[in-house]
C-alpha cells in the first residue's frame, strides 16, 4: 500500500530553493525517512535532476 503524503511533499516542493535547510521532525516511524528517500527521492527523478546529484544515507540506527 502506498501512502502519497502530498501534503508534506508539497511543503518540501515548494521550498527545496531557498536556500535554508530542511529538518523533518516527528515521532518514530511516522513516514520521515519514506518521505525524503521514497517520494522527495522520486520527485527529483522525475524533474530530470541526474543521479550523480542526490545523495542518499541508508539510515539504520542500531539497538543500545
Amino acid at each position: 500500500m502506498l501512502i502519497e503524503r502530498k501534503r508534506y511533499l508539497d511543503k518540501l516542493i515548494i521550498r527545496k530553493h531557498n536556500g535554508f535547510i530542511k529538518v523533518i521532525t516527528g515521532i518514530r516511524r511516522c513516514g520521515k525517512s519514506y518521505l525524503l528517500n521514497n517520494l522527495f527521492y522520486n520527485h527529483f527523478i522525475e524533474e530530470g535532476v541526474n543521479l550523480d546529484h542526490i545523495v542518499r544515507f541508508p539510515l539504520i540506527l542500531g539497538m543500545i
